[in-house]
């Protein structure tokens, strides 16, 4: 019997349509992201802040196909009004919309630690629905050491990193005898009380701890009386990690006592606080961070610049971008929007970050980067280009420290799902 010519051998029919079915496009996908910050109450203008900060760096990433040519990227805000209570409400509503990526850093870390335990949780239970918690903020060291998970990622150095850069720089001015230290009475207050008190102790056993106070957190309307405190210790400088208004009411009453210490902040640059020190901040307010925008050798100027011109605001959170830019590009390399994908993907990673490479650590998923401590100085032209909300002066570096400066040990012990 005689075959007809043009009947294939099903070898061939198959190869042919899985080579077809290959060079179709590939369907545009959506990730979101669940914007978990406080959008009311004490601190709403820092998640306001923050959440263009997210959105217009997600734009970045979508217009440069950072995450691959198929891939856009949307923000879904949630107000977690700041509480662990009410984040675990809003991270429900996120879930039940299907969204898989979560992102936290003004509510603080009391709510990224609810957060993981949740999210913990809901992965063990749901495996097939897995979250991921992409943390730009939150820097208790506890979240990448003993409560570190698989299901975690942290892209800020967090407290005991930044004061070890800190301290170092303190250790060598010699001008300083007497610290004062305040700080929010929440896991990152205590921490940065605790971190300061040892490695001052270890690299200055000169110096002299004068005060340590906790306040509540957000509570706080006056703060002449902890000022009255600290003008009194004779304390020539001040160390806090105080952020968002906590900040701003402090430095504002510190000013308006006339107090002459040296100020040193892990948020002095965030929204409000530069307004609030404004000229008596200069040579007095300094912070310790990723990034500033005066650094000659930043990665994201386009970014900074993009951003002011936009919104009319200052781009001053540059580990969102860390964040988004770490998670684009373990997207690219896993192929894959699944959350377990991308998470193996992003272990290991290494890009260019906003002072320098940016290494998301595979141990504990703690971001290792330089470190820069600031001064507030007056716009010259030269060292100091850019102001800050319009006051004329802005942070200039007066160390940049490589990420070995700051790196710490972990203790994360990692438990590694299998799929």
């Amino acid at each position: 019997m005689r075959i007809a010519s043009n009947i294939l051998p099903r070898s061939t029919l198959l190869f042919g349509l899985l080579a077809s079915i290959s060079s179709m496009p590939v369907l545009a996908q959506t990730v979101k992201i669940g914007f978990i910050d406080p959008l009311s109450g004490a601190f709403a203008n820092v998640g306001a802040n923050q959440l263009k900060h997210f959105q217009y760096v997600a734009d970045q990433m979508n217009a440069t196909k950072a995450a691959g040519p198929n891939i856009t990227f949307e923000v879904v805000p949630f107000d977690s009004k700041g509480t662990p209570q009410e984040t675990l409400t809003v991270l429900k509503s996120a879930i039940d919309r299907g969204i898989r990526y979560v992102t936290l850093g003004a509510s603080g870390s009391g709510a990224a630690l609810a957060l993981i335990d949740a999210i913990n949780k809901h992965n063990e239970r749901e495996p097939d629905k897995t979250v991921l918690f992409l943390n730009y903020g939150a820097i208790d060291p506890a979240l990448t050491n003993e409560k570190c998970s698989f299901w975690h990622f942290s892209f800020d150095g967090n407290t005991s990193m930044k004061m070890e850069a800190l301290t170092t720089y303190l250790a060598k001015e010699k001008t300083i005898s007497k610290v004062y230290l305040i700080n929010q009475n929440y896991a990152h207050g205590q921490q940065v009380s605790r971190y300061a008190k040892e490695l001052l102790a270890r690299k200055r056993p000169d110096l002299a701890i004068v005060g340590d106070d906790l306040h509540q957190i957000g509570q706080v309307k006056d703060f002449s009386p902890y000022v009255a405190k600290i003008k009194s210790s004779g304390a020539d400088t001040v160390i806090t990690g105080n952020w968002g208004n906590d900040l701003a009411l402090l430095i504002k009453s510190a000013r308006d006592a006339g107090i002459k210490a040296n100020f040193y902040t892990y948020y002095g640059d965030l929204v409000g606080s530069p307004t609030a020190f404004g000229a008596a901040g200069e040579g007095r307010v300094h912070t310790v961070g990723n990034w500033t925008r005066n650094y000659e050798k930043s990665g994201i100027e386009s970014v900074a610049a993009g951003f002011q011109k936009q919104f009319k605001e200052d781009f001053g959170r540059a580990s969102v971008y860390s964040t988004m830019s770490v998670f684009s590009a373990g997207i690219a390399k896993a192929k894959s929007i699944d959350p377990y994908s991308v998470a193996k993907a992003m272990e290991g990673l290494k890009v260019k970050g906003p002072a320098g490479e940016d290494e998301m650590r595979m141990s504990d998923h703690q971001i290792q980067q330089s470190v820069i401590v600031s001064s507030f100085a007056k716009v010259d032209g030269k060292k100091v280009r850019y102001d800050l909300e319009g006051t004329g002066f802005g942070f200039v570096p007066a160390v940049v420290m490589e990420p070995y400066v700051a790196s710490q040990p972990t203790s994360c012990q990692m438990a590694r799902p299998i799929k």
